[in-house]
């Protein structure tokens, strides 16, 4: 990260994990990546009558999509940016500026932060990863 920087952009690989819209489907796969040692940095779901898409972000993608994929549930890789920044207003309406100046569209976000925490965690799926890391690079 650069020092004056307010930011740090790295690229993570995202599993989306389909689920049942059901009591406990969460709860099942958040246990059996806690027993394989694999901790989620991120997570956002979004759900339809029957069924629920679980985005996260985890510390070991590979591992986990073999240990999903070995439990019968169906989860895709996708590349995203994750953006460690400073937690106050306006940083997300700085990225998505300069992301609109490169001409790279945000397909979908998910953030979080205390509201006494100094940093956020901002979870980016732009259009172009690489255009969106060079669009970012010097904030």
């Amino acid at each position: 990260m650069n020092p004056r920087s307010k930011l740090s952009v790295e690229s993570a690989t995202q599993l989306a994990v389909f689920l049942a819209n059901r009591p406990g489907a969460l709860a099942r796969v958040c246990e059996a990546l806690a027993q394989a040692q694999i901790n989620i940095h991120g997570l956002a779901t979004s759900d339809t009558v029957d069924h629920s898409v679980v985005r996260m972000v985890v510390s070991d993608p590979t591992k986990a999509l073999m240990l999903l994929g070995e439990a019968g549930v169906l989860a895709l890789e996708s590349d995203v940016l994750t953006i460690e920044t400073e937690n106050k207003p306006g940083v997300l309406a700085t990225i998505a500026e300069r992301l609109a100046k490169a001409e790279v569209n945000i397909e979908y976000a998910y953030f979080a932060a205390g509201p006494e925490a100094a940093k956020g965690l901002i979870i980016l799926r732009p259009s172009d990863v690489e255009k969106a890391q060079s669009a970012l690079r010097d904030l």
